[in-house]
């Protein structure tokens, strides 16, 4: 071959490299950045169209613009009754009016009707940011003065601040123990020095990229971001890039073996490989925009964030990392030697052992695993979503929550958030008896012109607005069913036109829209797969068969979670979108490992008859696949270092709803099904119509070749 062309392949490796260098040197710094455009505020993320969202925009017409509480607790370190310092307490909190944050008319000290506390609302404006910390800590300054006493600050305004210090220092912490995760599952699968690095660096740049984009879009408002949107980007930009490094690299391992040319074996790996990686990305991503169907801006924002991920996930694997290997050649591999999965030298290995078994008792296989996951589901039922409740929120002790149970020991549990109503003004009398007579209400009243109880009412436009204080905490299930019960009283008090809002509220809202969002969401995600597959495989058996397994993984892993989260755990209820979340990232990515077995089964099957594919197709993934799983069970499970129970909960059900399908699903009962079935599984396709005729198969305990 003359030097020209040699140059020339040359030059497209080298090309590609110079670019994603340029990327991760340009836009790498991103990765670190998106926090500078992400909010932990809750409300910006409540349903579109929920009553309490309407509320918030009426509130406004009151020269009240939504703000976010904080609750000064006072109470005495001897237990000594306080009333002789409530003027004390008070004289603090006037103090702050006009402080830097603060939003409006801060509450007079309130006496607990046991004596032993006191209880100041100081309104805070709700986009304070990174500097809600510092005027929190200018409140507690100022309540410390009455003497003799312990102060504690509750409310929204405090489980804000708690929030955004669990997700402090996430962009380091997180991608340090996701990157060290897959690094050492690199080196211990690949025994090489070179390989794992360059599949890290080209995660890296695949993230970086992805959080540039993601990083533009949030700083002209396109879409909201919160810490767990950003937490998750990272662990699914890594995990994907990883798994789809590893097929490629498995496709490039093989073709290296059995021919010399290490550009034609880099262009074959690609060309046999680039179809199930597309595949398999085009699931998770259109999966995810599926949540674009919500009504919850979080969902939604994860959704384009999540997507783009994948996109920036596969466009690394099939460009950065080809190009890497295609100048390395075998020395990325050293010191071992690439070999394909199913090399005789290999000796009969453990996969050879598993297709072995499931050719030679097929129809026992799939039973035990089908019966094994069915048990699981049966306590799917038992995983309740209705929320977290706050002194579960937090994995470790937040201050919020204890000044919050010190709150709840001396107050109604609603003090200091109350629910708001707005009303029509000419039918304020009839609002407020009804409220008064709401079960769980402990108290109601209108605002005044003063600010002061007693004074004229407020009216504006026709409208005033009533403050109704609950029995229950606020973000306690009893608060959410005495929202209920008020909605109902007050929708039926004639000519009112009332609308209930307020934190609770809002909490109920997002839980009935979480609910919608199920209903509507699943189907619509189960048929994406379904059409993605039916394309790739030619069939529509097949999919039917993979999707029916990829949900019953989930339904299993759902009915564990519900085990451990309650006596392992210690949860009580899971975060409303933790079951959508889990069925998107577990059915999406469920099947991408399905796509990759079944993907090289046809190919192989088209070759030596269904039987064969399939035992050749399962020695041949079987270590790739369960490297791959492994890994992004690994990098889901490193959201748990973040101190919160809905990333704890997502981290354990994809964690281990991925090596369930990993080691069950793929490897045991869908191979097991399609070697039973036989070529009907592949009905209406061509394979359908094939013979397996001269197909023996191997004998009992000799291995697949």
């Amino acid at each position: 071959m003359s030097p020209s062309p040699r140059r020339a392949r040359l030059l497209v490796p080298l090309l590609l490299l110079a670019v994603w260098l340029g990327i991760g040197g340009t836009l790498g710094p991103f990765a670190g950045r998106l926090g500078e455009v992400a909010t932990n505020d809750q409300a910006a993320f409540l349903p579109r169209s929920a009553e309490s969202t309407e509320v918030i925009a009426e509130q406004r017409a009151f020269r009240q613009e939504e703000t976010l509480p904080a609750i000064v607790v006072w109470t005495d370190e001897g237990s000594a009754p306080l009333t002789d310092r409530r003027e004390a307490a008070g004289d603090a909190l006037t103090g702050l009016t006009d402080a830097p944050g603060v939003a409006g008319q801060v509450s007079p000290a309130l006496l607990s009707g046991d004596g032993k506390a006191l209880r100041g609302v100081v309104p805070l404006r709700p986009d304070l940011g990174d500097g809600l910390p510092g005027t929190l800590e200018r409140i507690r300054t100022a309540a410390e003065r009455v003497p003799g006493t312990t102060v504690q600050l509750a409310g929204p305004a405090a489980t804000q601040a708690d929030l955004s210090d669990a997700f402090a220092g996430i962009d380091g912490m997180l991608l340090g123990v996701a990157l060290a995760a897959v690094l050492v599952i690199l080196l211990l699968v690949y025994r090489s020095v070179l390989l794992p690095l360059v599949i890290i660096l080209g995660s890296v740049f695949a993230l970086g990229l992805a959080c540039a984009v993601v990083y533009a879009l949030a700083d002209r408002d396109v879409l909201r971001v919160d810490g767990q949107v950003q937490g998750i980007l990272s662990i699914l930009v890594i995990g994907a890039a990883t798994d789809y490094a590893l097929l490629v690299t498995a496709r490039y391992r093989e073709e290296l073996a059995a021919r010399a040319d290490r550009y034609a074996a880099v262009t074959a790996a690609v060309r046999r490989s680039w179809g199930a990686v597309v595949a398999s990305a085009a699931t998770v991503a259109l999966g995810l925009l599926a949540l674009l169907l919500s009504d919850l801006t979080n969902n939604r924002a994860l959704g384009l964030v999540g997507a783009i991920g994948i996109g920036c996930a596969v466009l690394s694997s099939l460009t950065f990392l080809p190009a890497v290997l295609a100048l390395l050649g075998r020395a990325a591999f050293w010191p071992a030697k690439p070999r394909p999965a199913q090399d005789p030298d290999n000796g009969p290995g453990i996969w050879q052992r598993v297709a072995a078994l499931v050719d030679r008792a097929p129809r026992r296989v799939w039973a035990l695993s089908l019966a094994g996951l069915l048990a699981c589901a049966a306590f799917a039922p038992a995983l309740t979503s209705k929320g977290v409740p706050l002194d579960e929120t937090f994995v470790n002790d937040a201050p919020s929550v204890a000044a919050q149970a010190t709150l709840g020991r001396h107050f109604p549990g609603g003090s200091g958030n109350p629910t708001v109503v707005i009303a029509d003004a000419d039918r304020l009398p009839q609002v407020l008896a009804a409220a008064r007579d709401t079960e769980g209400v402990a108290s109601a009243a209108g605002a005044t012109e003063s600010g002061r109880p007693g004074g004229a009412p407020l009216v504006v436009d026709g409208r005033v607005r009533v403050d109704v204080t609950l029995r229950g905490a606020a973000d306690s299930d009893a608060a959410k069913d005495t929202v209920a019960r008020l909605r109902t009283a007050l929708h039926a008090v004639p000519g009112a036109d009332a609308q209930v809002g307020g934190y609770t509220a809002q909490q109920y809202d997002t839980l009935r829209t979480a609910e919608r969002d199920r209903s509507l969401i699943v189907p619509v995600v189960l048929a994406i797969i379904f059409v993605i597959l039916t394309v790739l495989l030619r069939s529509l058996l097949m999919p039917a068969l993979l999707v029916a397994t990829v949900a019953l993984n989930f339904l299993a892993t759902l009915g564990v979670s519900a085990l451990v989260f309650e006596h392992v755990l210690g949860f009580t209820g899971t975060d409303p979108s933790v079951p959508l979340y889990g069925f998107v990232f577990l059915v999406a990515l469920g099947v991408d490992y399905n796509i990759f077995l079944m993907d090289r089964v046809r190919e192989e099957s088209l070759r030596h008859g269904v039987r064969q594919g399939v035992l050749r197709g399962l020695v041949s993934t079987g270590g790739v696949i369960t490297s791959a799983g492994v890994v992004l069970a690994a990098t889901f499970a490193a959201l748990g270092v973040i101190p919160l129970a809905f990333l704890t909960q997502i981290a354990f059900i994809v964690a281990f709803g991925v090596l369930l399908d990993t080691l069950v699903v793929r490897s045991l009962l869908v191979p097991a099904l399609v070697r039973d079935i036989g070529p009907r599984a592949w009905w209406p396709g061509r394979l359908a119509r094939s013979r397996d005729g001269g197909d023996a198969g191997p004998r009992p305990g000799e291995p697949v070749r």
